[in-house]
């Protein structure tokens, strides 16, 4: 799988903590590789075509699958809800 990051996502990203950051590169190598791996605890949000998954006990990252392609939509801390309603 090819994964695509939006400009959302991109900006997310840079603010994070580096070592948040080497957290993040080891979970897209796992969803790359295997999209069920246990590490990730992916689950799909309800209503929604949207997946969520974990980088650590405090931070996720959002994302949808098009074909062979992961598009992540955002990233931050658990608790914002990555842009939840």
């Amino acid at each position: 799988m090819t994964i695509v990051l939006t400009r959302t996502a991109e900006k997310q990203i840079e603010k994070l903590p580096q070592n948040l950051q080497n957290k993040l590169a080891k979970q897209f190598n796992f969803l790359k590789e295997n999209s069920l791996h246990p590490s990730l605890r992916a689950r799909k949000k309800s209503g929604s075509n949207e997946y969520e998954a974990r980088i650590d006990l405090h931070y996720r990252f959002s994302y949808e699958v098009q074909e062979k392609t992961v598009i992540i939509l955002a990233v931050g801390p658990h608790d914002e809800g990555l842009g939840k309603k």
